[in-house]
């Protein structure tokens, strides 16, 4: 599907000579206004003034914004001096506008790396609305050559691809034709094999940003706690990356969590629940999202099922009747998740909690993107989250990476081995294909070259030690995972703010309560007893354990600290059982 709309001119002709004709004169010797002989500014500071400046008024001629947000503008101004940036910032926080804007000031096109062609198709017909230099999406609903031509002719400033795209030589081979000035990877969440939402073909895109020459690259996301932001860096091969956090706080949704012991009664009061506004609701699995949609359709309400198992046309219907107000709620599994950008969003309810903190605080980011008051409300039973480690409890097959790994170093003499000759000689599908090889290039086995051929790794180790590597690789994700979902436990049953709680996961600190959840409107939850620089644990501080090694302290009470662990995930530890085995590294 291709989306552009362009003047023809290229951004180095009309853009480029426009702004250098309006700053030119107002920053060439001396501040407008300061007499003649005042002390001229600094080489740095006058080159920082003068980016400032042309941001701003590219924000305001190009897209009419008279203002930028907190973050934006620091993230386009060290995208223009030729840094690579990873920006958290939440949902519906304007990160799209901090590569847009540079984009247009930088000599060359801006790929945009997005996981979806809905959320693509939406970036694109934003862009078109503005006097931006013509956007296009290429993808396969449409002509893939079509669309390069375009950027290559200079006839779109920017280009939107997915992954899979990019798993193409072809497509890369014409994108380093055009010579793009700046990269964006949009959910680069995707990225971690931590994260909550990992897709194994955002893994090569550190070789692809190197094809294109590695310009500037923007990493965005709303969700990223410290063990997904430094994988993210190093998958992309991000170069003195500027990590810049712009909180996680939503402090206009109001949180709360309804404890049930019977699934009838949690049943029946989702059912009953206040919906007012739009809203969604987030379930288990594609059953609940069948059951749960024809319950509330039977109580009056315009409700909707939204899951993976429906046809692409049903999904797409759905989704334009929520964009278009046709619709009171969609009851949803995760598959309703990026590209979602209703700012009207009042309600998002958990049926059932998720695998983690980091995919419910996505999950609820879509509610009160607009800034007014909106609710997310969480109905739990604890039994819940034993059906969510068993959607997350397979484990890798040591035999079939042993394998993997002794017909690679066999057949690579003869070239790079391709991955349907694998599936062909071992009998497996492609997703299971690829988190077996995901695996072995992790354990410094094999090598993945760009367009998915392997070869084995110079000094790689034998395959027995491979399988063995790769194995200690998958218990410690495995782990972690048990980890993060035993803090949604904690989220759910914690007695203290709940914002707090959610926040400090993040590692942002929140030494307060917040008035605006459950726990602190019943007055259940107390002012923390200790700040972060308290104590022999302060927050943040790097800790050695005994046993899991290096991690970081996340959150303190008077008598517990949570700490991530590189090996082990999240831990929360009471103080007077750590003594001798944990000390500040």
């Amino acid at each position: 599907m291709i989306f552009s709309r362009g003047s023809g001119r290229r951004r180095s002709g009309y853009w480029s000579a426009r702004r250098a004709a309006r700053w030119s004169g107002r920053w060439s010797g001396r501040r407008p206004g300061c007499q003649i002989g005042a002390r001229p500014w600094s080489g740095p500071r006058r080159r920082a003034r003068a980016r400032a400046g042309r941001l701003r008024a590219t924000a305001r001629d190009a897209f009419g914004w008279e203002r930028l947000r907190p973050g934006q503008r620091e993230a386009m101004e060290h995208l223009l001096a030729g840094r690579d940036v990873l920006l958290v910032m939440p949902t519906g926080g304007g990160k799209s506008a901090v590569y847009q804007v540079p984009g247009l000031l930088l000599d060359g096109p801006t790929v945009v790396i997005s996981p979806l062609i809905a959320l693509q198709r939406d970036q694109v017909m934003s862009l078109l609305t503005a006097d931006a230099g013509g956007a296009v999406a290429v993808n396969s609903a449409g002509s893939v050559e079509a669309g390069l031509d375009q950027v290559i002719a200079g006839r779109a400033e920017y280009v939107f691809l997915s992954p899979e795209q990019l798993a193409k030589p072809e497509v890369v081979d014409r994108l380093a034709e055009a010579r793009p000035s700046l990269i964006a990877v949009d959910e680069a969440h995707c990225v971690s094999a931590w994260g909550h939402d990992f897709r194994p073909e955002y893994l090569r895109l550190g070789k692809v940003i190197e094809r294109l020459g590695h310009p500037p690259v923007i990493a965005m996301t709303a969700t990223a706690a410290p063990t997904v932001r430094d994988e993210i860096v190093r998958s992309l091969g991000m170069t003195s990356a500027q990590q810049l956090v712009r909180g996680f706080d939503r402090p206009n949704i109001y949180l709360e969590v309804r404890r049930f012991t019977c699934e009838d009664d949690k049943r029946r009061a989702l059912a009953e629940h206040p919906m007012d506004g739009l809203g969604l609701v987030y379930v288990a699995t594609r059953r609940q999202a069948e059951e749960y949609a024809a319950l509330l359709s039977d109580g009056g309400r315009r409700a909707e099922p939204y899951h993976a198992g429906m046809k692409a046309k049903d999904r797409r219907t759905i989704h334009e009747l929520f964009q278009g107000d046709g619709l009171d709620v969609v009851v949803a599994t995760s598959a309703f998740g990026m590209g979602i950008d209703k700012p009207d969003v009042r309600f998002v309810l958990h049926a059932a909690p998720p695998e983690s903190l980091d995919a419910y605080y996505q999950e609820i980011g879509r509610a009160g993107r607009d800034g007014e008051p909106a609710s997310a409300v969480l109905f739990y039973r604890p039994e819940d989250l034993g059906l969510r480690k068993f959607f997350g409890g397979g484990r890798a097959d040591r035999a079939a990476m042993e394998r993997i790994a002794e017909i690679v170093r066999e057949l690579d003499d003869s070239g790079e081995v391709p991955p349907a000759r694998l599936r062909e000689l071992l009998d497996v599908g492609p997703v299971k294909l690829a988190s077996q090889v995901n695996l072995l290039e992790r354990a410094g086995a094999v090598e993945v070259a760009h367009g998915g051929g392997l070869s084995y790794a110079l000094d790689g180790p034998p395959p027995d030690e491979a399988a063995d590597r790769a194995m200690k690789l998958d218990d410690m994700r495995h782990r972690l995972d048990d980890s993060r979902l035993e803090m949604m436990r904690g989220y759910a049953e914690t007695t203290g703010c709940r914002r707090r709680f959610l926040l400090e996961y993040f590692g942002e600190p929140y030494e307060r309560v917040c008035g605006a959840c459950d726990t602190c409107r019943s007055g259940e939850a107390a002012a923390p007893a200790v700040t972060g620089d308290e104590g022999p644990y302060p927050l943040h501080a790097g800790v050695r354990h005994a046993e899991w090694g290096p991690g970081i302290v996340m959150s303190r009470e008077p008598d517990r600290i949570t700490v991530l662990f590189d090996s082990v995930g999240y831990k929360t530890l009471a103080l007077g059982a750590v003594e001798g085995i944990l000390g500040l590294a």
